[in-house]
């Protein structure tokens, strides 16, 4: 199931109304007039809200589900008040998060909305730039109102688990996919196990925190986040957190102030020791996207290059989708495609085995390959047990 994002844009949700049908009164929806595509949608968008708070500007961006698509001309109508829709996928809306919340819930009580990738530097809950030290004093009065969080690319849900006002909160991972690059959806989702299929399941299992009905989520290597250490893309400059608050922030090249990165976020705000796991908590995994495993193995320009998507194509013809192969394919089946190399560090990362050059400053990280490790593939046959 994939969220459609962006119907608070005219066009998009134009497109929505005529390609999608809803699924026998599920509150999920599938393209008209195919049958045999496996894909659910939800109706679901981000949006930036600019205000000011204690004489400082804070923007936000925040998530929005709803249960269909007439549900969401109405959120459209009310939210065109404090902001233009057309001129991007992702509207800046001049209200502050609680009259947001407000707004959103007074239109329909089965809508959610909760805050979108909430350590970035810029634009989120708990941003470096322009965000707040609590849920509480961005939602205020609403706060209770506020069910799930979004890790973003940068955090895991054990980095989340350090500040305890977050614990009654359901940890939600997802795409965050605002380009057209295909192989960045799906890159994090929620792993559910419900009775049947629809909105309304989904966003029950959220608002009880039910850990048996939403099992785990699939997460990338927070290292692997555009923002996840502190540094300064201009100079090259990259540390981890203990590094930069020794640096006091400030670029060792320049001089200049470095963009403080999540994890160093997540130190000034953080109550609760590195490892601590709160009760009633769902499960999690790092992978990374295929796409990219495949394009550094292969030694490719990019995940978008015509040779990667050959190899992928392959690859998805045998084993139905991208996350048989990252959790449930067999290493040898694996090999048998793409040989024992690719094959092998698939494996790696399945089994949190890699090593990840961490991300700063608006820089993904990059997953680093062992190349010493490479000849002894060679030197003998490996059956699946050598890297289960």
């Amino acid at each position: 199931m994939v969220g459609t994002g962006d119907f608070t844009h005219p066009l998009w949700l134009k497109e929505l109304k005529e390609d999608l049908v809803e699924v026998e009164n599920t509150g999920l929806y599938k393209v008209k007039n195919e049958e045999n595509l496996k894909v659910f949608f939800m109706i679901t968008t981000e949006v930036n809200t600019v205000f000011e708070f204690e004489g400082k500007t804070k923007r936000i961006h925040h998530v929005i589900w709803v249960p269909s698509i007439e549900v969401a001309e109405q959120v459209n109508e009310a939210l065109s008040k404090f902001g233009s829709l057309d001129i991007d996928g992702r509207p800046t809306l001049k209200m502050a998060p609680p009259e947001l919340v407000e707004i959103v819930l007074s239109i329909s009580d089965e809508n959610l909305i909760f805050p979108a990738h909430i350590w970035t530097p810029w634009f989120s809950l708990f941003g470096a730039f322009s965000g707040f030290n609590s849920l509480k004093d961005c939602y205020q009065d609403k706060t209770h109102k506020i069910y799930a969080l979004e890790t973003g690319l940068s955090s895991d849900p054990p980095m989340n688990w350090r500040v305890s006002e977050l614990d009654r909160l359901t940890i939600l991972s997802n795409s965050d996919s605002h380009s057209y690059w295909p192989w960045r959806l799906g890159r994090e989702a929620n792993v559910f196990n419900l009775n049947s299929l629809t909105y309304h399941e989904i966003v029950e299992a959220i608002k009880s925190k039910n850990v048996e009905k939403l099992t785990f989520t699939v997460e990338t290597n927070p290292a692997y986040g555009k923002y996840h250490w502190t540094g300064h893309r201009a100079c090259g400059v990259s540390m981890p957190a203990s590094e930069a608050i020794k640096y006091g922030g400030i670029c060792p090249v320049c001089g200049k102030k470095m963009t403080k990165g999540v994890e160093e976020r997540v130190e000034e705000i953080a109550d609760r020791p590195m490892g601590y796991k709160p009760p009633n908590s769902s499960g999690y995994i790092h992978l990374l996207p295929l796409s990219e495993i495949l394009a550094l193995i292969f030694g490719f320009e990019s995940p978008s290059s015509k040779k990667t998507w050959e190899i992928y194509s392959r690859l998805i013809e045998k084993f139905g989708n991208e996350y048989k192969v990252l959790l449930e394919a067999k290493f040898e089946d694996i090999a048998k495609i793409v040989g024992v190399e690719a094959a092998d560090l698939i494996i790696k990362v399945r089994k949190g085995q890699v090593k990840i050059q961490p991300g700063y400053d608006g820089v993904y990280g990059k997953l680093i390959i062992d190349w010493e490790t490479k000849p002894s593939i060679k030197k003998k046959s490996f059956n699946l047990q050598d890297f289960m």
